[in-house]
Order: C-alpha cells, then structure tokens, then sequence
C-alpha cells in the first residue's frame, strides 16, 4: 500500500465512526416512553423538534432548535427520556 492510500483509510474510517449514532437501549418496547410523551417532554425541555423518529440504536432522535434558536440533533434514552447524545447542525 503507498501512502496515500492509507491516508485515505484511515479518514474514510475515521469519519464513518463520527457518523455513528448511539445505542440507547436493549429494553421491550413496552418499557418505552410513548412518543407522545416523549414530545410532550422534549417540548418542556424548550425543544422545538421539526423531525422525531426512532433510530436503529433504539434512541429518540430529534432534528430541531434549542432554546436559543440554534439547529440540533439530539438522541434521548426512550425508557428514561435522558439525552444521550447532542449535536449542534
């Protein structure tokens, strides 16, 4: 291997483990906080989630704004509703 080929292996690894979301969560669904709880919480948390989904990671995931405005991505524990991970976009 030359050079520049392990350059790029070693980005091409090191940016694909940046993209990895969290896992959250191996508990039954039963155990879940509903979603609309969720939402309601996330809103009290002064969220405002444009888009809500469930990741492969078993995560909460919103892409919304913060109190103050600013673009995020935040993964939340479902059973606990504690945030996991949190991004600024």
């Amino acid at each position: 291997m030359n050079r520049f080929t392990i350059a790029f292996a070693l980005l091409a690894t090191s940016g694909m483990a940046a993209l990895a979301e969290p896992q959250c969560t191996s508990e039954p669904k039963q155990k879940w906080i509903t979603e609309g709880d969720m939402k309601a919480k996330i809103a009290e948390l002064g969220y405002k989630a444009k888009v809500f989904k469930v990741t492969k990671g078993n995560c909460y995931e919103i892409y919304g704004f913060d109190k103050a405005g600013k673009r995020i991505e935040v993964y939340f524990d479902p059973v606990t509703g504690n945030i996991v991970e949190q991004h600024k976009t």
